[in-house]
């Protein structure tokens, strides 16, 4: 983004490039899952990547940020269609005892891309222009949409009229995007009292309560009531939702603690989430294996029990604590993540009808997305008001409350260099102290979410063949 900036101007608005992109793709996930369960897999799987691929078209040829910002929100709405429409294929094609293995290698291949992506994308900017970043999915995209288009063959369906829930889903995009423009502006401080955090809040309550009001009503509704009357789906959703909130909070703040309490550069901070992600990948796969087993409940208890583990082993790092233990920490951390996702997909998958495979499965990315824009935000404004508390207490350190307001102003080596060395590590204890509420507050959530896997019933995976339309 940096050289992107450099390239377009408009930085007081160049946050708007995340958050446009993770407000569409997240709000439109049910909505995809949705009609693909209405009108076929492969036409909406096709026209996913096509919008994608048009995004991403008009991002690379973006000459202001206004306009990148707005043609990332159009890929954003086709990437709502690519992971849950793609998981809902691979359960169709397999019986549940080969999808525990045949997710489990999907989600490995997401976690190494993952490490790959941003590798592939400094590599492009530095030697080419920030632009492949963007031109790059072209080919990528054009061959997927090839091999579904002409390889996946969907099993005939009996012709039936089907009437979308329209008013169903108008009132539930404006409610979730209401409340996604106020997590993604709170991102760093939640302030309750502000009249736009309230509008916003009460406007996305109002329509989510006349989105209840029509789905009771609607013929086909987008949300089935039944799905939440499910213990295996309610409960995995539970889980998904409050492990996303717990851990993809953690992303932003864990390279932090590396780069701002310990002192590194950018890039040793962000490698630090390697091995989350390689733990990630690796026990996805495990899990998959395990299930074959051990119960559903089982499986995400261990890797709820991993997860909390590594949230207490960051609960005690300081100033002084290695990179190595750092490292070991966020290993741990993804084992536990990778159990306890892909595990809760597949129960998702195996406790519906595949007339509801995909809106079971979007329903359950779309809270474990919800959750991670409700973690960063809560954990934000926790290492604020825990930075702003400081200052006020602390006699002499007036002079850093700028740097309370917005960490990442620190991080620049410019603005450091001119910190005197006792200034500097007085912000870093200050900010050490901050992340350590911010890592207990994360601590919670993750007990939360180790107490919500009991709500699961203890049975196993089904051995069932894949129904047929």
């Amino acid at each position: 983004m940096p050289t992107v900036v450099a390239s377009l101007g408009g930085f007081e608005v160049y946050s708007w490039v995340f958050s446009a992109y993770l407000l569409t793709s997240t709000v439109t996930v049910p909505i995809w899952g949705k009609v693909s369960d209405l009108y076929g897999r492969r036409p909406f799987y096709l026209l996913s990547i096509a919008v994608f691929l048009a995004g991403s078209i008009l991002s690379g040829i973006a000459q202001s940020m206004t306009q990148l910002i707005v043609f990332r929100a159009i890929q954003g709405i086709g990437a709502g269609g690519l992971l849950p429409i793609g998981m809902t294929i691979i359960a169709e094609l397999y019986t549940p005892v080969e999808r525990a293995r045949i997710q489990g290698y999907f989600s490995g291949v997401w976690g190494l891309a993952s490490i790959l992506g941003p590798l592939v994308g400094g590599f492009l900017t530095d030697q080419l222009n920030w632009r492949w970043v963007f031109f790059i999915n072209i080919p990528v995209g054009l061959v997927a949409g090839m091999i579904i288009g002409t390889r996946l063959v969907e099993g005939r369906t009996t012709v039936k009229r089907h009437r979308l829930d329209a008013f169903g889903i108008t009132l539930f995009t404006m409610s979730m995007t209401l409340l996604m423009v106020m997590l993604v502006q709170s991102e760093r401080s939640f302030d309750f009292s502000s009249p736009t955090t309230i509008s916003l809040l009460g406007g996305s309550l109002i329509c989510l309560f006349l989105f209840i009001l029509m789905e009771r009503r609607a013929e086909e509704p987008l949300l089935p009531v039944e799905l939440f009357r499910n213990r295996v789906f309610a409960g995995a959703t539970l889980s998904s939702f409050l492990a996303g909130t717990a851990m993809f909070g953690l992303l932003s703040f864990v390279p932090l603690f590396v780069q701002g309490v310990q002192g590194t550069g950018a890039t040793e901070a962000g490698s630090v989430l390697t091995p989350l992600l390689m733990g990630w990948m690796i026990f996805s796969t495990i899990g998959g294996r395990l299930l074959l087993r051990f119960t559903f409940r089982r499986v995400m208890l261990a890797g709820m029990i991993l997860m909390l583990g590594g949230f207490l082993l960051l609960d005690v790092m300081t100033p002084e604590t290695t990179r190595l233990v750092v490292l070991r920490n966020s290993l741990i951390l993804g084992a536990g993540m990778g159990l306890t996702m892909i595990v809760a997909m597949i129960a998702v998958q195996d406790a519906v009808p595949r007339s509801q495979l995909g809106i079971a499965t979007s329903t359950s990315q779309f809270f474990r997305a919800i959750g991670s824009a409700i973690g960063v935000a809560i954990m934000g404004t926790v290492m604020t008001q825990r930075m702003h508390q400081q200052v006020s207490e602390s006699a002499g350190v007036e002079s850093l409350r700028q740097f309370a307001e917005n960490p990442d102003v620190f991080l620049q080596p410019a603005v450091r260099d001119t910190l005197s060395p006792d200034m500097v590590r007085t912000f870093q204890q200050m900010l050490a102290n901050a992340l350590h509420s911010v890592f207990v507050v994360g601590t919670i959530i993750c007990i939360a979410a180790l107490v919500s896997v009991f709500f699961m019933p203890s049975i196993r995976l089904t051995s069932k063949p894949p129904e047929v339309a």
